[in-house]
């Protein structure tokens, strides 16, 4: 997939805002005892859970709260990432999917793209379980969920250095406790 990043300024990817926290001691420290880009991915895919193979939703999407709560959606678990990624110095974006939701309307999925060698690679730390392999794979794709077009899934080209304000509203509306992604969009919304 041939990424538009939103930036063609690197620095704009190691940024550090109120959702990519890497400014926050303890992601801080965290980073900088793994040792590397793989090392990160695999800590927020591993040992992070995705929300709804545990059971147990958050409802944290910053990565200093996914941190701490080890529990979040794919979109805390990008955010993670991001924040660790950038904490070691490596330059990471979000990027999203459109997928099916299981109920006939759509949901919206996060993943990463890191700089690396030269060139942007998606990662997916979404978390595996029956069904789902991801991996750190730098030079082909081994993401979570491979769109399936005829069923009006999409991989969005954009690739951005911060998650679009729409998004982050709506994904301040979790309930922790509550299952479901009914407060997240169908599309990747605009910002503003």
């Amino acid at each position: 997939m041939m990424l538009q990043p939103d930036s063609e300024d690197l620095a704009d990817y190691l940024v550090a805002d109120d959702v990519i926290d890497h400014q926050h001691p303890e992601v801080r420290a965290l980073a900088a005892g793994l040792g590397g880009p793989e090392a990160a991915f695999r800590y927020v895919r591993d040992r992070v859970a995705h929300s709804a193979d545990a059971g147990v939703y958050s409802g944290v999407f910053r990565a200093s709260e996914v941190l701490a709560a080890r529990n979040a959606i794919c979109h805390g678990k990008a955010h993670l990432l991001a924040a660790l990624l950038r904490a070691q110095g490596v330059p990471t974006g979000l990027c999203y999917q459109r997928l099916e939701d299981g109920e006939g309307g759509f949901v919206l999925h996060a993943l990463n793209a890191v700089f690396v060698d030269g060139r942007w690679a998606r990662l997916d730390a979404r978390g595996n379980r029956e069904g789902v392999d991801a991996q750190y794979d730098l030079e082909q794709e081994r993401l979570a969920w491979p769109v399936r077009p005829e069923l009006g899934e999409r991989d969005y080209s954009a690739l951005l250095a911060t998650p679009p304000a729409p998004l982050v509203r709506a994904l301040g509306r979790a309930v922790p406790g509550r299952a479901g992604y009914g407060y997240l969009p169908g599309e990747l919304p605009v910002s503003g």
